[in-house]
């Protein structure tokens, strides 16, 4: 037996197809439906690690998570993580293959569609309903051919036997223009693909309902398709956001520390930083292009997915002095996975891994080096952060590992985390005032935030959950997208369990 499906297409990226999605699957799966998520092909630096031991785009954990399931590599099949402009590193089925420019991976869409199409027939026959999501626009021109993350991949499916994979077309009407980009998009769709979209949703939406009733009413009889909701702008709604930088904040008052993270050119996993930019008591700020890092109390360098290119860029903005005179003058620097292989002597790539073979001085502020390896390293780890004096662990974190470097050298004779595998991890600079580590998701245990909140210099800061805090909005989204939608249209378009 085959699983039902639907699938979520934008008009444009970031027209709320990710949320969308987590919201479906949480609805179904909160009706007692086995649901999953899908995404055939997913461009994103952030990402997470799977229970099955492979690397998934980061949307799509959020996903499973809201389908009640831990992440596994079937839910993305095809990641593309960009190294440059032009290249990109190709995972898939959890692991890196090559890394490729845009014509390379052009021709190589024949290998990638048969990944996505051997992890679809696994899943449709372990759930009732896959809820699918689409990449960018149905209506690229210039990418349909061999197009495996849109309606290529429908059709594939519906080729290769299984079921129709019927579409929403979802677009976003607070960055304007909604109709014409759902009435567009339709009219650059072929005969085939047009008659696959079922209904239209508009997120997003603020303001009267009854005021955009008269353009529903148009849209319906322009395309003879149902408009099967208008999904109100949730304000505040912490969900890891697929690539983009987040910049929402939640501060409330007065603020206890000060943080600047560096927004590299090639920043990756920067949902990291989450817990800092949304604390209630620190003042976050992102440090981009042109921008000079402000006074504060603790530096982030995030991760990286071209570090010896986003060191250079570092360089080239001057803050490498300016965080030589930030410690000078007592504050706190943390670097995490990419960022913690910038801290040290040397970055050494003798395969080319990230470009031209060689080597380029580090910051020199960590006594190690860091080779990079051909494998990369994918892991979920727990254990517990080393911050005082004595052997003994004392705050417990859980995070996970994805890097291609291999670190050595005197400093990690003190480490920052110890795993429950026994492994060290990090390293903790003599002076206290320096903190690297490998760990992904160091700031997302409570007992660890607050450690490294204080830490810093914010002493009985409040204590925040923020994977409680996801949990709850997933339901908040849930409940909201719920009431939104017209379920007797779905029912009369669809034919999926738990409608």
């Amino acid at each position: 037996m085959s699983a039902a499906s639907l699938m979520v297409q934008g008009c444009t990226s970031d027209a709320g197809k990710t949320t969308l999605v987590a919201a479906l699957c949480r609805i179904l799966a909160r009706r007692g439906v086995r649901v999953a998520p899908f995404k055939p092909q997913n461009m994103a630096l952030n990402s997470a690690v799977t229970v099955d031991g492979g690397e998934i785009g980061r949307a799509q954990a959020l996903q499973a998570q809201a389908a009640r399931l831990p992440p596994r590599i079937d839910f993305n099949p095809v990641l593309l993580k960009p190294t440059s402009d032009r290249r990109a590193q190709v995972i898939i089925h959890g692991h890196a293959v090559d890394t490729l420019d845009a014509r390379a991976y052009h021709e190589y869409k024949r290998i990638a569609m048969s990944a996505v199409m051997q992890s679809w027939q696994r899943l449709a026959g372990e759930f009732d309903c896959l809820v699918v999501e689409g990449a960018g626009s149905p209506a690229e021109i210039n990418l349909r051919e061999r197009d495996i993350a849109n309606m290529g991949f429908a059709e594939a499916a519906e080729a290769a036997g299984f079921p129709e994979v019927p579409v929403i077309l979802v677009a976003d009407i607070d960055r304007g223009g909604v109709f014409a980009h759902l009435v567009g998009t339709l009219e650059l769709l072929s005969p085939t693909e047009r008659a696959r979209v079922k209904g239209f949703v508009i997120n997003r939406f603020r303001g009267d309902i009854a005021l955009l009733e008269p353009g529903l009413d148009w849209l319906e009889a322009r395309t003879g398709k149902p408009v099967f909701g208008v999904l109100p702008y949730l304000h505040g709604l912490f969900l890891d956001a697929e690539d983009a930088l987040a910049h929402h904040s939640e501060r409330s008052g007065e603020t206890k520390l000060s943080v600047a993270a560096l927004a590299f050119p090639r920043i990756s996993n920067a949902n990291d930083l989450d817990p800092l930019r949304l604390h209630p008591e620190v003042d976050f700020r992102w440090v981009g292009p042109g921008q000079g890092i402000p006074p504060c109390d603790l530096i982030v360098l995030p991760g990286s997915k071209a570090v010896q290119a986003d060191l250079a860029w570092l360089r080239a903005q001057g803050h490498d002095n300016a965080i030589t005179r930030h410690l000078r003058y007592g504050g706190k620097l943390v670097g995490l996975c990419g960022g913690y292989q910038m801290l040290g002597r040397a970055l050494h790539d003798p395969l080319g891994l990230e470009g031209q073979a060689g080597s380029l001085e580090g910051l020199g502020l960590l006594d190690c080096e860091t080779t990079l390896e051909a494998e990369k390293q994918l892991k979920n780890v727990t254990g517990w952060l080393k911050l005082g004096a004595g052997e003994a662990p004392i705050i417990p974190i859980g995070g996970y590992e994805i890097h291609m470097g291999a670190t050595t050298g005197g400093v990690l004779e003190r480490p920052a985390v110890q795993l429950t595998d026994g492994r060290h991890d990090g390293a903790l600079s003599a002076d206290g005032a320096i903190l690297g580590t490998y760990c992904h998701g160091l700031f997302d245990h409570p007992a660890a935030l607050a450690a490294l909140l204080a830490w810093a210099g914010a002493e009985d800061a409040a204590a925040v959950d923020f994977t409680a805090r996801r949990e709850a909005d997933l339901d908040r989204l849930a409940d909201a997208v719920e009431t939104a939608l017209d379920w007797d249209k779905l029912k009369r378009a669809l034919a999926l369990p738990g409608l």
